[in-house]
């Protein structure tokens, strides 16, 4: 008998996940396809630190803008459809959230309901803030050295595939990592760690980012690595300040 009840609790909760997924799987093809008649103007807008590039020829008098370019007839198309899926993506994500938190809601407090509902606009703002760090901050002074180092030599002609394809990834995981401090806070709310931890690890961190810095970032330019690798060490220090914040007293030091 009570092995019938969990074969039943087992299939209404796959049920559930699978019905769950179908409404996800839907709003994002739905969003994909409305954002496919704005991905002239996305693609404008990611275009523009590059269209605004201004490179001055070696005589010091004829300014030259820089155009993107394709080379193959598909190339366009298929990256306006990359463009178009990302940012229908980044449209349904409230309706998958939505669904991946009422999936999971059951198994949780009433606490730990408030907390998450708290937590999901400020990773939200997280997420945008690091998009226009990297579109505004990080993005005109790379491309800038890109673009005009050995410039004298060859005139660069850029592939907008290879352009975009860098923007995207690029502004991606800056989003995704200025999400630190709330991944923190997860781990110590679920037990996992604590702001002692945290503060130990914290040489580490300093090595980590720098590491993903230079990952990220598309230069050798030690600047533009310092540029992502400060935010990075501050929201690192952010993430142990609040999960000392929200640790249980007996958890809390006095020091971090």
């Amino acid at each position: 008998m009570e092995n019938n009840q969990e074969e039943i609790a087992l299939k209404s909760h796959l049920t559930e996940l699978r019905n769950r997924f179908i409404v996800s799987a839907i709003s994002i093809f739905g969003a994909t396809i409305v954002m496919f008649f704005f991905h002239r103007d996305i693609l404008t807008i990611l275009s523009e630190p590059i269209r605004t590039l201004e490179r001055v020829n070696p005589d010091g008098t004829t300014i030259q803008t820089i155009e993107l370019v394709y080379t193959n007839a598909t190339e366009m198309l298929g990256i306006s459809m990359k463009i178009s899926f990302t940012a229908g993506l980044i449209v349904a994500m409230p309706i998958i959230i939505y669904n991946m938190v009422m999936f999971i809601s059951p198994g949780l407090t009433k606490r730990e309901k408030k907390y998450l509902f708290i937590s999901l606009p400020l990773i939200t703002m997280t997420f945008i803030a690091g998009i226009l760090f990297g579109y505004y901050i990080l993005l005109p002074p790379a491309i800038h050295f890109l673009l005009t180092f050995n410039s004298d030599i060859a005139s660069p002609m850029i592939r907008i595939g290879q352009y975009i394809n860098l923007m995207v990834n690029l502004l991606f995981w800056l989003g995704f990592i200025f999400q630190t401090p709330f991944i923190m806070c997860l781990l110590t709310k679920i037990n996992v760690a604590n702001s002692r931890i945290f503060a130990r690890g914290r040489k580490y961190a300093v090595v980590l980012a720098f590491i993903l810095a230079a990952a990220i970032t598309p230069t050798f330019d030690p600047i533009n690595q310092i540029l992502v690798a400060i935010p990075i060490i501050v929201l690192y220090e952010l993430g142990i300040f609040l999960s000392w914040v929200i640790s249980p007293k007996s958890n809390k030091i006095q020091k971090i």
